[in-house]
C-alpha cells in the first residue's frame, strides 16, 4: 500500500498594532459563527509582499491607510481545535486618511478602538492569544526595522 505524505504548511498572515491614546485599533469581527476581537489581519496573497498585504488588509477591514514604521514581531501559533499553524508578521506605525465610506471585509461588523484594560477584560473574546502577545511586544517597545525583511525574487 502506498503510503500518504502529509505536507505541512503554515498559513502566512499580516497584522497591524495601532495604538492612539492609550486606545488599540481593533476589528469586531465573525469566525467560525463567533463574535471575536482582533487586531486588522488577513492572509498573504500570492505574490504579495508582506508589507502590500499589510497595507491592504488594514484598509480593507478598517478604512484607514497604514504605512508600517517597523516589524513587532513575527509570531507563530498552533490553533487547538483545527491543528492549523498560523505564521503572523506583525507591524505597527500609525493610521491616517480614515474613508468611513469604504465597504468593509464581510466578516468584520465593526472597528473599535479599545484600552488594554479593556481587552484585558474581555480576553476570551480575543480570536487568538496572539492578539494579547503582539500588545505586549508592542507596550514592551519592541521594534524591528522593516529593512529586516528580504523579498528576494528568481532573477
Amino acid at each position: 500500500m502506498k503510503q500518504v505524505i502529509r505536507r505541512w504548511y503554515p498559513r502566512v498572515t499580516v497584522a497591524v498594532v495601532v495604538e492612539r491614546r492609550g486606545r488599540y485599533l481593533l476589528v469586531r469581527e465573525i469566525v467560525d459563527g463567533q463574535n471575536v476581537i482582533n487586531q486588522p489581519a488577513g492572509h498573504l496573497e500570492a505574490g504579495e509582499s508582506r508589507l502590500d498585504a499589510v497595507r491592504r488588509k488594514t484598509l480593507e477591514e478598517t478604512g484607514w491607510r497604514f504605512p508600517p514604521d517597523a516589524l513587532l514581531g513575527v509570531y507563530r501559533w498552533m490553533h487547538p481545535e483545527r491543528q492549523l499553524t498560523f505564521l503572523r508578521f506583525t507591524f505597527t506605525g500609525e493610521v491616517h486618511g480614515h474613508d468611513p465610506s469604504r465597504s468593509l471585509d464581510p466578516d468584520v461588523v465593526e472597528v473599535i478602538w479599545l484600552s488594554r484594560a479593556h481587552l484585558q477584560q474581555h480576553r476570551h473574546k480575543l480570536r487568538s492569544p496572539q492578539v494579547s502577545a503582539c500588545i505586549d511586544d508592542y507596550e514592551a517597545g519592541t521594534r524591528y526595522p522593516l529593512s529586516i525583511l528580504q523579498e528576494v525574487s528568481s532573477s
